[in-house]
């Protein structure tokens, strides 16, 4: 049987980081499956539903939280390698084939670190934009995606306040941050404090009371 495999939440500074695996006969998949990227939201939501009700196809997913992205003994591309193998290792079977799409500049290298975590033998290929070219990997970034925006929603109404997309670029995100360490002194719990958007955050709010000297 074959394999796809992709994360999402790479890059935000808040919330998890998901990883999504998808183990079927391609041929067993919805129409329409392609990138994430390529999706609208109610798109990608149907397409997930429906990969999640078919019983012919598996689907895994594993969540990397904020506390171990800052956890000073990784770095993030040892953690994607876990995700990947994390959510791949919940439905993978001996003998297996598939391609993850690479989280490393070298590809080769990304896929023998997801293979070496992996008690199963497998026939794995690591490929870069593989979302876009292989069906299984693009439905994989679709529930990875799905997964990730459902918890950034749920950040959302656990906050009672817009929070935006989670990444760094966003104001939104930007202003929730700003407003959270105004008011509680601290960053939130959904934030990756390791990131250089959170210090710039605590920062401003450290100067700014500075200033009121």
């Amino acid at each position: 049987m074959q394999f796809g495999v992709d994360e999402a939440g790479k890059g935000p500074v808040l919330g998890s980081m998901f990883a999504a695996a998808v183990r079927a006969d391609p041929a067993h998949l919805p129409d329409g499956i392609d990138d994430s990227k390529a999706l609208s939201e109610r798109r990608r939501e149907k397409l997930a539903e429906r990969l999640r009700d078919d019983d012919r196809i598996a689907v895994g997913v594993a969540e990397i939280p904020p506390a171990r992205i800052d956890d000073p003994e990784t770095d993030m591309n040892t953690l994607t390698v876990a995700a990947h193998a994390e959510a791949l290792a919940a439905v993978v079977r001996e003998g297996d084939c598939g391609t993850v799409d690479a989280g490393d500049t070298d590809a080769d290298r990304f896929g023998r670190r997801i293979t070496d975590r992996l008690d199963a033998v497998v026939d794995l290929t690591a490929e870069h934009g593989a979302d876009a070219t292989e069906p299984l990997v693009g439905a994989a970034s679709i529930v990875a995606k799905v997964e990730r925006d459902a918890h950034v929603a749920a950040i959302g109404e656990r906050e009672g306040t817009a929070v935006g997309s989670g990444y760094p670029s966003d104001p939104t995100t930007r202003e929730f941050l700003a407003d959270y360490v105004d008011a509680h002194g601290r960053l939130p719990d959904c934030a990756r404090e390791s990131w250089a958007t959170s210090a710039d955050v605590l920062a401003a709010a450290a100067q700014a009371s500075l200033d009121e000297f």
